[in-house]
């Protein structure tokens, strides 16, 4: 691999990075920007929900955050990128109407131009 092909592979790592960054500390604090981080044509897949565009994304946000009052998420494992994939792990925190909550997840990405394409996703409580 030559100093060039290195660099560029850095650079799409730090974007790929910052791309999640905003996933958390934006998308998930209620923030509308689906349309800046995902595709048209993103699909998410949850264990039991496929989420198309960026839209329906913002749908499954409000709703967690509808049942999850003063959602917090943070990183647990900072992301791992190789090639056109990242992932991740988080922990996010809420008020629910039976008491607090606290669940952790685990991301994986496909990214394709700067923005996320496809995601999968497994989350538990605890």
């Amino acid at each position: 691999m030559s100093a060039n092909d290195t660099a560029t592979a850095s650079d799409a790592a730090t974007a790929a990075k910052d791309l999640y960054r905003r996933w958390i500390d934006e998308l998930w604090s209620g923030q509308r920007i689906a349309n800046e981080l995902v595709s048209d044509d993103f699909v998410g897949h949850w264990p039991d929900l496929e989420v198309h565009g960026p839209e329906e994304l913002h749908e499954i946000v409000d709703k967690t955050r509808t049942v999850l009052a003063d959602l917090k998420m943070v990183v647990d494992i900072k992301p791992l990128v190789e090639g056109d994939m990242l992932a991740a792990r988080w922990i996010g925190t809420g008020a629910a109407a039976d008491g607090p909550k606290r669940y952790t997840g685990n991301d994986i990405f496909r990214i394709e131009n700067g923005r996320f394409v496809e995601y999968w996703t497994g989350t538990a409580e605890g």
